[in-house]
């Protein structure tokens, strides 16, 4: 990839960014494969953008049928178009992302997340999962790990009104500016299993409570056998009675995940509010970009945006005496 030049074309599309970020940053990016695994949403807007800023390959793996609900989230699967009978998800939306940008590569991989092998995962630099149990997660997460190139992870999902963004870039070498200057820094990032073993008591009284409600709710679906997002303002009882056993357990006071919250992330179901899924689509996008280029700070390793706060906030939820 290092020995690779842009061509004419895209140093000329491309002509706005490189001044921003500079020709080596484009070349990387340019060069770079990622693969998602879900279009949800919030992952539609992540595709978006870095096809826009010039991704070199981009995969797209789900074959879900469209549907209403998937239609209403997902601005991709136009609303003008009546031929999606027969279509996956992924094959409706490589048909736009083609629009936007016809210099990237877009194509669909036939399967599920059942289906990869970690010798197909070779194949990518990124891997980007949408919605997904977390047992899942963790699985995927671990096979990222395991390969002998460095394969950056991300899990993402939207739940009504708020959303998370998961970050694994393990050992990361990127150039960051301070003030005239172009530094190399070096990142260490835990896995998902290893940031989400670290006890709640042990992290900063100033840890967003959604990261709580969140894990909650998650080890409620898993318990029950749910898929992620299958509950509802029904299950707030139960997962009331989770969250104090949870806590106990962990050693943190019940207040500090208000009951209201729960229950309006269960209200949600699966809906996913576009306005949101933008704004959290907005910042993963920035984020692969920036991993796949080497060029800026890295988020570790947890983005998390609430409507109600109307803000996003970063934590390291990680071990502090391994980073």
């Amino acid at each position: 990839m290092d020995g690779e030049v842009l061509t004419d074309q895209e140093t000329a599309v491309y002509d706005r960014q490189i001044r921003v970020w500079g020709v080596d940053a484009q070349r990387r990016l340019s060069k770079s494969r990622v693969l998602v695994i879900g279009m949800t949403g919030v992952v539609a807007e992540l595709c978006k953008n870095i096809v826009l800023a010039g991704i070199g390959n981009l995969t797209l793996m789900d074959d879900s049928p469209v549907t209403a609900e998937a239609s209403s989230a997902n601005f991709l699967i136009l609303a003008e178009e009546s031929n999606h009978k027969g279509k996956s998800i992924a094959e409706v939306c490589r048909e736009s992302l083609r629009d936007f940008n016809p210099m990237v590569h877009v194509s669909v991989e036939k399967g599920s997340v059942k289906d990869i092998s970690a010798n197909f995962l070779d194949n990518f630099d990124a891997v980007v999962l949408g919605r997904a149990s977390v047992i899942v997660k963790k699985q995927v997460n671990e096979m990222c790990r395991k390969r002998p190139q460095r394969i950056a992870f991300y899990s993402v999902d939207c739940r009504g009104s708020c959303g998370e963004i998961f970050v694994d870039l393990q050992n990361h070498t990127y150039t960051q500016k301070k003030q005239e200057d172009a530094i190399a820094s070096q990142i260490f990032f835990p896995s998902l299993e290893e940031s989400v073993l670290v006890r709640w008591s042990s992290l900063p009284r100033k840890t967003t409570k959604l990261y709580f409600a969140l894990r909650i709710i998650e080890e409620f679906e898993q318990a029950e056998g749910r898929q992620p997002g299958h509950v509802s303002s029904a299950d707030l009882e139960s997962v009331l009675i989770l969250q104090k056993k949870l806590c106990e357990e962990q050693g943190l006071s019940e207040s500090r995940i208000p009951d209201i919250l729960l229950e309006r992330i269960l209200d949600a179901g699966t809906r996913q509010l576009p306005p949101v899924c933008a704004i959290i689509g907005g910042i993963l996008g920035q984020e692969v970009i920036k991993a796949m280029s080497c060029k800026g700070d890295p988020i570790k390793n947890f983005f998390f945006f609430d409507v109600m706060d109307g803000k996003g906030i970063i934590e390291d939820i990680s071990n502090q005496d391994k980073n």
